[in-house]
């Protein structure tokens, strides 16, 4: 299976280089796969949308705040089986629906992998209604904020500011580089795990909305002087866009600059990421935010200035956003044959947390070889040093310092005078924890060899698996552990 992994990982690696994250260019209309299914813009009826959002059901509202947002948005499926996002204005947004009209077909006319691009439209009556892509994988600020399995990693938050950096920039060249309010809440998943940017926000504002909704102290200056949004004030607010990347907060802005300023730059840094990013990498996005953020908008980076700064700092281009993001993809994840335990579950959604508790509860009780030399009285020195590593491994182990676990773990493989599968299995752990998702593996498929009725190191292996890219073969594992589990079971 090893020499297999590494032949895939290779052929995969080749055959995603062209569309890797450092790639700008193609972004519209020349795109693989479901790109080219994208439909040409249309005008739905209002009973089509009813239908589609089961009566505009409460159950299906997505919209940040449900029923008492102005404008709500529902998760709907139109009767070819499209999933779509339906937003319902409410009745006194566009008076003049000839108006309504030709900015939704301006919007609608767009075409970019890098938006959740707008379809269709409704305009019966006083209803006005916009049909948009489907995003299956919530928001921005979901992962950012209200993260439950795993924080952000570096890498995929550097990938969100090109993304979003790209989508403006193609905005702009297409005509629309005014878009209103812009925020975590308009940065939704795809599902590959790609970050897109909801056009909704490229409609020029209605006659009662507002174009900032959000804070005053996120608003930029001269929209509190003017009340006019400008393609400048676009970047200020990709500007707290960077500082929420960083922090994994949303920090005001006067807040951070005077942090910037006091060269306190790492105050502002999410806890999650440390250890995980350069200092050269988190000052070169300080920077990059510092110049959003200048009072003059004048002196503000445009669009194209933004993508080719983010470009250079990228991080582990080659590997899909979805590892990267630790969600579940294709439909091989949705078709589960088997029922999946607790650990399988977690395995599979690479829940390292789940992953960390199940392990620690599971201590050593499948572990043969420590426990019939655990039976002797007798210990040579080298024994008792072997085995105090071990024991310092298991401490650190439990204490989350995977480093120091990995340390002490690998002296007690080398010593080499007991042989135990979960020290491997702990390592493996360890490895994935400190994104060293290779040599995890190879640790998964030494456990299997020291115990080969474990499950537990085919589910390891699965998640080495997933976390390298590899789905099919991750699948496979997953349920040749599932499988084995229970005929354990049954024994």
């Amino acid at each position: 299976m090893g020499a297999r992994c590494s032949k895939f990982s290779i052929c995969w690696f080749h055959s995603h280089l062209k569309t890797s994250v450092l790639e700008s260019s193609d972004l519209e209309n020349g795109g693989k796969g479901e790109k080219n299914a994208w439909p040409s813009f249309g005008e739905f009826s209002l009973e089509q949308l009813k239908v589609a959002t089961s009566g505009f059901s409460s159950d299906n509202i997505v919209s940040e705040h449900g029923e008492k947002a102005p404008n709500v948005v529902y998760k709907g499926k139109l009767d070819n089986d499209r999933w779509v996002a339906v937003k319902r204005f409410n009745k006194f947004a566009w008076p003049d629906s000839r108006q309504f009209l030709e900015e939704a077909k301006a919007v609608g006319s767009l075409r970019s992998e890098r938006l959740a691009n707008l379809i269709g439209c409704c305009c019966e009556g006083d209803e006005r209604l916009l049909v948009a892509e489907f995003m299956p994988n919530e928001t921005l600020a979901k992962h950012l904020f209200h993260w439950e399995n795993q924080p952000m990693k570096w890498a995929m938050r550097l990938r969100v500011a090109l993304y979003l950096a790209q989508a403006l920039e193609y905005c702009s060249s297409k005509g629309r580089a005014l878009y209103h309010d812009l925020n975590a809440y308009r940065i939704l998943f795809d599902n590959d795990g790609n970050p897109r940017l909801s056009c909704f926000g490229l409609m020029k504002n209605s006659r009662d909305g507002k174009s900032y909704s959000t804070n005053l102290a996120f608003t930029p200056p001269e929209y509190l002087r003017t009340g006019r949004v400008t393609p400048e004030s676009v970047v200020y607010s990709f500007g707290t866009l960077l500082l929420d990347l960083m922090s994994g907060k949303h920090i005001p802005p006067s807040h951070a600059l005077d942090l910037i300023r006091g060269k306190n730059f790492l105050m502002l840094m999410d806890s999650a990421l440390e250890g995980h990013f350069s200092n050269e990498d988190g000052m070169e996005l300080v920077r990059l935010a510092s110049r959003c953020l200048q009072y003059e908008a004048r002196e503000r980076p445009n669009a194209k200035s933004l993508v080719i700064s983010l470009m250079s700092v990228q991080k582990e281009a080659e590997v899909p956003s979805y590892v990267l993001m630790g969600i579940p993809h294709g439909t091989a994840s949705s078709k589960q044959p088997l029922s999946l335990t607790p650990f399988g579950e977690a395995c599979m959604r690479i829940d390292l947390t789940a992953i960390h508790e199940i392990l620690e509860k599971m201590g050593y009780k499948d572990d043969e070889g420590i426990a019939n030399e655990l039976s002797f009285q007798m210990w040579t020195s080298q024994m008792q040093e072997t085995l105090n590593s071990k024991k310092h491994g298991d401490t650190a182990f439990r204490a989350k310092d995977f480093a120091t676990a990995i340390d002490c773990y690998t002296r007690f493989i080398d010593g080499g005078t007991i042989v135990s599968p979960t020290v491997y299995a702990r390592r493996c752990l360890s490895y994935l924890m400190n994104d060293r998702p290779q040599e995890a593996l190879g640790d998964a498929m030494q456990a299997q060899v020291v115990s080969p009725q474990w499950p537990t190191a085919l589910y390891l292996q699965a998640t080495c698996l997933f976390s390298l890219g590899m789905e099919g073969d991750a699948q496979e594992t997953l349920k040749d552990g599932t499988n084995l589990e229970a005929k354990r079971s049954k024994n």
